[in-house]
């Protein structure tokens, strides 16, 4: 359960990335970009859950508080931050290696904050951080692609698949013991 727990999570996690590179891909932005952006998105959802973890053992060395609650209440705010993102509008703009990293770390900051509780769901941070890693890599290329094909309709869909996921799995960390 714990591999597709993080598969389901790094999915959940890749949903931001897919939608903003789907929003990007109308722009019809050149192949060698889009694969430095995927990559940079791959690279950074490595790194920020293990610093988010780094923080998370700093936290608990503080505070004694169960894991599961970290994790419940990060995801819950993930869950919330992907609602509210379902009533903005999404902007067009130039990816210039700025704007990739900034791209990178915007969508990866999620990772960050479940790093802090991946704690609960596995003691494997660097297999969980690989799962997010190809996963968000490989749906920022998908993004990319879809979106000079498809267009932003499958923004919305992609979203609410998410939440959809992401609110399944709260429920099951709730159930747990």
């Amino acid at each position: 359960m714990e591999i597709i727990s993080l598969i389901i999570i790094g999915l959940s996690l890749s949903i931001d990335a897919f939608t903003l590179s789907l929003t990007y891909g109308i722009l019809n932005i050149p192949k060698k970009t889009i694969f430095l952006t995927s990559i940079l998105v791959g690279i950074c959802h490595f790194i920020m859950p293990l610093l988010g973890h780094n923080l998370g053992d700093l936290i608990s060395c503080i505070i004694n508080i169960n894991s599961k609650y970290i994790l419940i209440t990060v995801l819950l705010i993930i869950l919330i931050e992907t609602c509210k993102s379902l009533k903005e509008e999404e902007t067009e703009h130039n990816l210039n290696i700025i704007n990739m990293l900034l791209f990178a770390i915007l969508v990866s900051f999620d990772s960050f904050s479940l790093g802090i509780g991946i704690i609960y769901i596995t003691h494997k941070i660097i297999l969980a951080s690989t799962i997010f890693s190809i996963l968000s890599c490989i749906f920022t290329m998908l993004g990319f692609i879809l979106g000079k094909i498809v267009g932003t309709d499958l923004g919305k869909k992609a979203k609410i698949l998410g939440i959809i996921m992401l609110s399944l799995l709260i429920m099951y960390f709730l159930c747990q013991k």
